[in-house]
Order: structure tokens, then C-alpha cells, then sequence
């Protein structure tokens, strides 16, 4: 398979790209850790910027059930949203620097949410009312979720070495990992009913079904700290190597290829498939990468 890496430069150096997403106005919006903005790109053309407090931490964003995106404030302790329009609202948390990280659509038209430092799963509707769920373990670091196959809600637990999934009654699952200190950050749902993640910590990525069964593949660079996966059209999952300085594919049957990005020390986190069909990362030096494969690239 051949692939080809592109890079977008769409903010100063240090601003910090961090995560993203495609939106329902086929563009790409994204989070500036360090710059405390969002940013909106146009695959091949327009890009702009919102701002936020510069020194909120926005992480995570998704887009909502309510046709908006939705973004976690890590530093503020508030989960934001913003409309197609670039106008921003904010929603102060019930707990007190609870850390708020990785958000997700939930079947139920909220969206969920983690709180890396109060150990809780919270929900908000989108007209901002919000409930917290705590979790059965202390100092877990809750960090990615996403929305699995069955109704639930799944998440990683960086320092408990688990997988979690909560009910839409707030009932909670937590699964060990066959690995030590695996500390599993980024979670997507595959295509083949099974929840993908990654083990920055061991170099492996895993595998869950609903049921609780795991499978860890590990990386050919097992010190390369993957951090966020996603699927792509085909089924296969794409992830970001951070410590290494590349992206990487990894198939159903756990066949995995890895490739490096253009730019050296350009620090990949956030992944996710763009409105153009590509796959795109977030690359904390101020760039995005267009990742696209196909015989004729």
C-alpha cells in the first residue's frame, strides 16, 4: 500500500495542535493545547481560528449530536461548545479541577466525558445540564472514551490499567489489562464490533470485545508511546506514534505497517479521518498531516 504524507502548517509553532475532527460542514476542526483556540480547516483551502482563554487547555473535540463540536478544557475544568458559526459557550464543571479530557457522543444524544483528576465520568445534554459518575478506583486518570457497539460508553484508565465502560444508567465495567503499565490512552470503536486502543506505555495496541475478551498487538518500536487511534474507511485502525515520530495502521487481523511523518520531533497526538476521506493528524509543531494511501498516490 502505498502512502503519502502531507503537511498543512494552520498555526505559530508551540500553539500546539492536538486533536481533531471532521465536522458536519466538511471541514476539519481541531484543538490548540497551548494557544487556547480552535481551529477550522478546509481540506485545500480556507483555514481560521477562534479564540478561547488563552490559557484553558482545550484537548479533546467531537462533534455533537446537536450539529456543533463540543471540546474539553483541561486546564479551565469546563467543557466547551462551539457552533458553526464560531460561537463559543462554556460549561462550568460541578467538581472542582476535575480535569475533563477526552469527550464523546453518547447513544443518547448527550455527550460523555472524562475526569482525568476526580476519577469520574461525567455527562452533559446539550443544553449544559451535567452529571458526574464515579468511578470504582482511585487515581485512575480516566482519559479517551468513545461510544461502543452496545449502547455503552467506553474508556481508558491511563493508571489503572483498565478498560471501563458505563452504562447509560451509569453502571460501571472495568476491564484489567493482560499487560502491566500498558497505560492506555486513545480508545476508538472499530468496525468490527470491537473497541481499539492504545498502549502508550507497553507499545501495544488492543483490542476489546463487549464481552471483556483482549488482545494486545505489539509494535514493532515498542518505546514509540502510541497515543490516539482511529478507524478509517476500510476497517483498518490508524494511530499516532508520539515518542517516534510517526503514524501507524494496523489491520482486523493485526497486520501492522508504520510510516514516518515528514518532520522531525513533530509530535503526533490527535488522529482522526477528515471530510476528504484521508486521515489526518494533529502534529503539536503547528501542522496538520494528510495521510492518504491508494495505488495511485
Amino acid at each position: 500500500m502505498a502512502v503519502l504524507i502531507e503537511e498543512v502548517a494552520v498555526a505559530e509553532t508551540g500553539s500546539g495542535p492536538y486533536a481533531l475532527t471532521s465536522g458536519p460542514d466538511g471541514a476539519l476542526w481541531f484543538t490548540m493545547v497551548h494557544g487556547g483556540s480552535i481551529g477550522r480547516l478546509v481540506p485545500g483551502g480556507e483555514l481560521s481560528t477562534h479564540p478561547l482563554d488563552p490559557v484553558c487547555g482545550p484537548t479533546i473535540i467531537v462533534v455533537g449530536t446537536d450539529g456543533a463540536l463540543w471540546f474539553t478544557e483541561h486546564r479551565a475544568h469546563r467543557i466547551g461548545r462551539i457552533a458553526l458559526n464560531g460561537d463559543v459557550t462554556e460549561f462550568a464543571l460541578p467538581t472542582a479541577r476535575c480535569g475533563p479530557f477526552g469527550i464523546a457522543a453518547g447513544p443518547d444524544g448527550a455527550l460523555w466525558f472524562t475526569e482525568t483528576a476526580a476519577d469520574r465520568i461525567g455527562r452533559i445534554t446539550t443544553d449544559g445540564h451535567v452529571t458526574e459518575f464515579p468511578l470504582p478506583a482511585t487515581g485512575a486518570f480516566p482519559s479517551t472514551i468513545t461510544a461502543g457497539p452496545d449502547d455503552g460508553m467506553w474508556f481508558t484508565l491511563n493508571q489503572a490499567n483498565a478498560i471501563g465502560r458505563i452504562g447509560m444508567d451509569g453502571a460501571v465495567t472495568l476491564h484489567a489489562l493482560p499487560t502491566e503499565s500498558a497505560a492506555p490512552v486513545g480508545i476508538a470503536a472499530g468496525h468490527d464490533g470491537a473497541l481499539w486502543f492504545a498502549e502508550i506505555g507497553a507499545g501495544q495496541i488492543g483490542r476489546i470485545t463487549p464481552d471483556g475478551r483482549t488482545t494486545e498487538f505489539p509494535l514493532p518500536d515498542r518505546t514509540s508511546r502510541p497515543h490516539a487511534i482511529t478507524p478509517d474507511s476500510t476497517g483498518a485502525l490508524w494511530f499516532t506514534e508520539w515518542a517516534a515520530n510517526r503514524v501507524g495502521c494496523i489491520s482486523p487481523d493485526g497486520a501492522i505497517t508504520v510510516h514516518e511523518l515528514p518532520t522531525a520531533g513533530s509530535e503526533p497526538h490527535g488522529i482522526s479521518t477528515g471530510p476528504d476521506g484521508s486521515v489526518w493528524a494533529a502534529l503539536e509543531i503547528g501542522t496538520l498531516a494528510r495521510i492518504t494511501t491508494g495505488p495511485g498516490v
